[in-house]
C-alpha cells in the first residue's frame, strides 16, 4: 500500500498535492528581503499559465472526448467542455509550484552564450524532429497518447530551442535538478490518483508500459510540461536582462 490517505475528488487532490507544495515554496519566495535571495519571475510566470490555458485546453479537451482517459464517478465537481474544472485548476497551478521550484534553485538572467542562427536553425529543426515522431506514433492507437503528447509538445520546444538552447545547455544541471524534482513528484502525486481511480487511462491508446504503476505516457507528460516551464522562464529572465 502507498499511503492510507483516500482522496475522494479532484479539488481532494489540489488540496492534498498542489496547494501545500505551492504554499510552502511561496512563504520564501514572499518573504525574501532581496531580489537576489530568491525571485520568482512574475511576468514569465503570468505569460507561462496563460498559455498553458490557451494552448493545452484544445488539446486535453480533444483527447478526452477521444476518450484517451476519464475520470471516476463523483470525483470531478462540474465541467467546462469535455474538461473538468479541476483540471483547468491544474493547468494554472502546476506551473506556479515549478516556477517557485525553479527560484530557489536558479539564479535568474545569468550571463551565458547566445544563440547563432545555425543554432537558432538546429533547435527548431529538433522540436520538428519530435513532431515527426509523434505524428508517426498517432498513426496507431496503442502508441495515440505519446503520439498526441510528442506532437502538441513539438512546436513549443521547437521555439524554446531555437531561442536559446546553447543558454540552455549551458545551465543543464540547473535546468535538470529544477525539471527533475518537481516531475518526479508530480509522478508520484499522479501514481496515487491512478490507484485511487481519480482518472483512469485507457488501455487502448497506451502502450501498457508502466514504470511502479505510472504509465509511460503520464510520466511522459509531467517530463514535458515540466520542461515547457522551467525552459521558458529561464529564457525569459535571460531575454529580460540582455534587454535591459
Amino acid at each position: 500500500m502507498i499511503h492510507p490517505l483516500v482522496i475522494v475528488t479532484y479539488l481532494g487532490f489540489h488540496a492534498v498535492f498542489v496547494v501545500p507544495p505551492a504554499l510552502g515554496l511561496a512563504v520564501p519566495a514572499l518573504s525574501a528581503p532581496t531580489r537576489n535571495d530568491l525571485d520568482v519571475p512574475v511576468g514569465g510566470l503570468a505569460a507561462i499559465v496563460a498559455l498553458a490555458l490557451l494552448y493545452t485546453t484544445p488539446w486535453d479537451n480533444y483527447l478526452i472526448e477521444r476518450g484517451v482517459w476519464h475520470y471516476g464517478e463523483d470525483v470531478v465537481a462540474g465541467t467546462f467542455w469535455h474538461a473538468p474544472l479541476g483540471e483547468y485548476l491544474f493547468i494554472a497551478l502546476q506551473p506556479l509550484v515549478t516556477a517557485l521550484w525553479l527560484a530557489r534553485v536558479h539564479d535568474g538572467g545569468a550571463p551565458g552564450p547566445v544563440a547563432t542562427a545555425r543554432d537558432r536553425l538546429g533547435g527548431a529543426l529538433a522540436g520538428v524532429a519530435v513532431g515527426v515522431v509523434g505524428a508517426a506514433l498517432l498513426t496507431a492507437d496503442a502508441t495515440y497518447y505519446l503520439g498526441a503528447i510528442l506532437l502538441w509538445a513539438a512546436p513549443i520546444l521547437a521555439l524554446q530551442w531555437a531561442v536559446g538552447w546553447p543558454y540552455l545547455w549551458h545551465y543543464g544541471r540547473t535546468v535538470a535538478v529544477a525539471v527533475a524534482v518537481p516531475t518526479v513528484y508530480f509522478w508520484l502525486a499522479d501514481r496515487i490518483a491512478l490507484w485511487q481511480g481519480l482518472w483512469v487511462i485507457s488501455d487502448r491508446y497506451t502502450v501498457g508500459v508502466d514504470v511502479l504503476g505510472l504509465p509511460v505516457e503520464e510520466a511522459l507528460f509531467f517530463l514535458v510540461t515540466n520542461l515547457f516551464i522551467v525552459q521558458g522562464l529561464v529564457l525569459y529572465e535571460w531575454v529580460v536582462e540582455r534587454w535591459r
